[in-house]
C-alpha cells in the first residue's frame, strides 16, 4: 500500500513549524507510525514528496508495545500511540503533528516534564508500606497501567501546561495512593487533589475515549472523587 506520510516539523530553536510530506509504501499489514518514521529515518538519502532533501525526523520510542508513552502523537487530529497507530486504518493521507499541550523541542519531541512538575506538587509518592484493602485490588490494578503519555490532557478541553488544573494524567496516582496509604498519607494527598484536580475538571471524560491503555477514566475519578472529597474509603 503506498501513502503519504506529513509531517508537522520544527528545527531546535526555531519558533516557527512547517509541514513536510514523504512518499511511503507498506511492508505489512501490521505497519504503525512508528515503524513509518524508522523507515524513513533508516534511508541512506532522506528525501521529501518533491524531491528535496530532507534532516532525519526527530521524535522519541522506547517499547513500541504501549508500554512506555514515549511516541504519543497526534496522528490525524487525534492523540495516539504511534506504535499503536496501523497504516492500514489510516488511509493513504497521514499527518502526525506533536502533542499540541506541551512545548515542542524538535519535530515530534515535546517537553512532558510537567507531568512529573504536576505529580511532584501533589507529593504522589509512595513513602510507607502498602496497605491495600482486598476490595480495591481491581481498581489500583487499573490505575498502575497509567503510563504517562499525555494524550489524555492533549484531548482535555480544561488542561494547559503550567495551569493550576493538572488533567487526568495525575488521577490514577492518586487513586493508587488513596487506596493504599494509611489515613494521615491521605490527608495530605487530599488537599493537592481538591485543589487541581476536583476544582478544575469540567468531566467532559474526552480522556477515556483516547486513552491508549484503555482505562476506563470515569471509574477512577469517581472513585478519587468519593475518597478525596466525600471521604468514603
Amino acid at each position: 500500500m503506498k501513502y503519504t506520510l506529513t509531517v508537522i516539523r520544527r528545527r531546535r530553536g526555531a519558533s516557527e513549524s512547517y509541514r513536510q510530506s514523504f512518499a511511503c509504501e507498506t511492508v505489512s499489514d501490521n505497519d504503525t507510525v512508528a515503524s513509518a518514521l524508522t523507515e524513513l529515518n533508516n534511508r541512506e538519502h532522506l528525501t521529501d514528496i518533491t524531491g528535496a532533501d530532507a534532516d532525519r525526523i526527530e521524535w522519541e520510542q522506547s517499547c513500541l508495545q504501549k508500554k512506555c508513552g514515549a511516541c504519543a502523537m497526534v496522528i490525524n487530529g487525534r492523540p495516539r500511540l504511534a506504535c499503536d497507530a496501523r497504516i492500514a486504518e489510516l488511509g493513504g493521507e497521514i499527518t502526525v503533528e506533536p502533542l499540541r499541550k506541551f512545548p515542542v523541542i524538535c519535530d515530534l519531541i515535546v517537553d512532558r516534564c510537567i507531568l512529573r512538575e504536576n505529580l511532584k506538587t501533589l507529593r504522589l509518592w509512595i513513602r510507607e508500606d502498602s496497605d491495600l484493602p482486598d476490595r480495591y485490588r481491581d481498581l489500583a490494578y487499573e490505575a498502575a497501567g497509567c503510563i504517562q503519555c499525555g494524550c489524555c490532557l492533549e484531548i482535555c478541553p480544561n488542561f494547559y501546561a503550567g495551569g493550576a488544573f493538572f488533567g487526568m494524567a495525575a488521577v490514577p496516582v492518586t487513586t493508587r495512593l488513596l487506596t493504599e496509604m494509611s489515613k494521615d498519607v491521605r490527608k495530605e494527598i487530599v488537599k493537592g487533589y481538591s485543589k487541581h484536580v476536583f476544582a478544575g475538571c469540567g468531566k467532559s471524560l474526552a480522556c477515556k475515549d483516547v486513552c491508549p491503555r484503555h482505562i476506563d477514566t470515569e471509574k477512577l475519578l469517581v472513585n478519587s472523587n468519593a475518597m478525596a472529597i466525600w471521604k468514603r474509603r
